[in-house]
């Protein structure tokens, strides 16, 4: 059995990223950059105004004569000359010999023109060509996730696709003769199966789609087939069965497959029975069937793990700090992982800590990490907790 802390570094070293991919833009939501991008070309490409007004030459003359009308959108370059200006809009081109733009609250018309009321200065109100950036630039570099200013940004190029580190394909598969579809009325002595459902939102929530759902009853060539079948995918999240009962046939389904272990207990609770490892360059997680242990175990290794396949980044809890409001002791000699409402950077336990229990789970917004060292944890005491269930 190791702690949590060699566990994380071993997901982390056995993880990589998963291949670079060519994806339309308008699908790259969420996505991690596979590759620097440069600029193709200029942005703005020409010089815009960037007001509604007049463009003009500035020579220090206040009465213009009106020449023309540039919209956006419009090619024609006018030639003018100092005393005279164009109408103007916001991104419309500015004429080549124009350098300012004078915005239309600050002028009064006249019989051939223009008065200028408030002169501006020099060059105010002209976007430069390559303002934003210049062609040939760095414009974003591999690792950067796309939100949607970066769609815009990179759409504002002419681009239509975009390089990307493709995401992880995930298969979940579900073990126990106990479990049973919510479709029809409980039978005696079953339970409604709900951890595939929490587990493919989950994934869904980071833009995972999951490939399929198995499930399997706790019988041995059943459950070797299913691995087999989930293994298609360069992901398996395997809930339940992994536990050393004469009814658990997920680790033995595993070595049947080939899937090499990497490591196997972790010295914390919940979660303990958790399994991960490997078959080439395809991932195992197998994770206890207990709901809140399931979800434990997706949130600090599994969730992580799937993030570092798409985007690179590294493995860790990266804990924040607050304060303890009650004195909690721990008597496991392991790391517990408890359900807890952070607010304004005070901690309060949630009661219902059982592994089989999600009630306080969907009232919780920190998970408290007490570490196996630690005997008790005193009320004023600065604790280390990591956020979830946050919008």
């Amino acid at each position: 059995m190791i702690s949590v802390s060699e566990a994380l570094v071993l997901v982390d070293q056995h993880t990589q990223a998963q291949s670079v991919e060519m994806i339309p833009l308008d699908l790259a939501m969420g996505s991690t950059l596979g590759l620097d991008i440069y600029a193709p070309i200029n942005l703005p490409s020409f010089r815009q105004s960037s007001m509604d007004g007049y463009a003009f030459i500035y020579d220090g003359q206040s009465e213009l004569k009106l020449i023309g009308e540039s919209k956006a959108g419009d090619f024609q370059n006018f030639s003018i000359k100092e005393g005279e200006a164009v109408r103007i809009f916001t991104g419309a081109l500015v004429p080549d010999q124009a350098d300012t733009v004078v915005m239309q609250e600050h002028v009064e018309q006249t019989e051939n023109g223009i008065r200028i009321l408030k002169m501006p200065p020099k060059n105010f109100n002209v976007r430069p060509i390559g303002e934003q950036i210049k062609v040939g630039d760095i414009a974003l570099k591999a690792g950067t996730r796309i939100n949607v200013p970066i769609i815009g940004f990179l759409g504002g190029f002419g681009l239509r696709e975009v390089s990307v580190i493709r995401k992880p394909s995930v298969s979940i598969l579900v073990t126990g003769n106990e479990i049973q579809s919510g479709e029809e009325p409980l039978d005696a002595g079953k339970i409604f199966e709900s951890n595939s459902l929490m587990l493919k939102v989950a994934l869904e929530s980071m833009g995972i789609v999951v490939r399929q759902v198995l499930t399997a009853s706790d019988n041995q060539a059943e459950t070797r087939k299913a691995i087999e079948t989930g293994l298609d995918s360069d992901v398996l999240i395997i809930s339940g069965g992994i536990s050393v009962g004469d009814y658990d046939f997920v680790k033995e389904g595993l070595e049947k497959n080939e899937v090499k272990e990497v490591f196997y207990k972790v010295n914390q609770k919940p979660g303990k029975p958790f399994w991960f490892g490997k078959k080439g360059q395809k991932y195992v997680f197998a994770l206890p069937g207990n709901p809140a242990s399931t979800l434990m175990c997706f949130l600090v290794y599994v969730a992580p793990a799937i993030q570092k396949m798409h985007s690179g980044m590294p493995i860790g809890l990266f804990l924040q700090q607050g304060t303890l409001v009650t004195t909690i002791q721990n008597n496991f000699g392991k790391t517990l992982f408890l359900l807890a409402k952070e607010e304004n950077g005070s901690i309060e336990l949630l009661p219902k800590q059982a592994s089989s229990m999600l009630i306080s789970f969907s009232m919780s917004n920190a998970i408290l990490v007490f570490p196996d060292e630690l005997e008790e944890l005193k009320s004023g005491e600065i604790v280390h907790y990591f956020p979830i269930n946050r919008s």
